[in-house]
């Protein structure tokens, strides 16, 4: 009991993700990168990417130190992902999900986005199921007039958690490939049939990506959707 109350403490989650900062910049010094396609932000200008959940670890290495604006869930796992995201270099992250505050939470990645920020969101989070996308992403899409980019990233040998999204992290030394698919554009009315239609489309197109970067990188399969 005493342990759980030290960990919900708010300088304890500061100090483990200011570890896990450090020990994600030290190991992925070590992986050999390979980009396919156009890079989100590397030409400075404002984008909406999405990933799925399973890469947020790798995601978190990769953009690091661009500035880039984060939804981070209001929970202690949250707590620490934003203070590592802070020490890697990211935009001080929106707190929220679809399930808590995700009204405030919409309003804050709008804002995001005509404030010139680039914003990546992880759309089958905070709890799952995996790979099955919320309609956050595509209502931030539409608010906005922001296509929304496909990314995936995948790194092999890569140790993965048990945990409902296998988050996979790479190994030192592993060879790691980040992809970019044709970014979705959103139509800024949408009705309840469109929305179900882009979320498939993305969903499609975010599997399509996964499934390239684990055969360029060697990985298994990931189980089907929602396992």
């Amino acid at each position: 009991m005493r342990a759980r109350h030290l960990l919900a403490h708010p300088a304890v989650g500061a100090l483990i993700g200011a570890l896990a900062a450090w020990l994600l910049r030290a190991l992925g010094a070590t992986w050999r990168v390979r980009v396919l396609g156009p890079e989100l932000h590397a030409d400075g200008q404002v984008r909406l990417g999405a990933l799925w959940h399973r890469d947020a670890a790798l995601g978190a290495w990769f953009y690091r130190d661009r500035g880039i604006l984060m939804p981070v869930s209001q929970s202690r796992d949250g707590d620490i992902f934003d203070a590592m995201l802070v020490r890697l270099g990211f935009s001080s992250s929106a707190r929220g999900s679809s399930s808590r505050g995700g009204l405030g939470l919409l309003r804050r990645l709008i804002r995001g986005l005509r404030s010139d920020l680039t914003v990546a969101v992880l759309p089958d989070g905070p709890r799952g199921p995996a790979r099955q996308a919320k309609p956050g992403v595509i209502a931030l899409a539409a608010a906005t007039g922001k296509p929304i980019f496909p990314v995936a990233l995948a790194g092999e040998p890569a140790w993965t958690t048990g945990s409902w999204d296998r988050i996979r992290l790479p190994r030192p030394f592993a060879r790691v490939v980040c992809a970019y698919g044709e970014p979705l554009a959103v139509p800024r009315e949408l009705d309840e049939a469109a929305r179900e239609s882009c979320l498939k489309e993305l969903e499609r197109r975010l599997d399509a990506l996964r499934a390239r970067v684990d055969r360029e990188v060697g990985a298994p399969p990931d189980p089907p959707p929602g396992e």
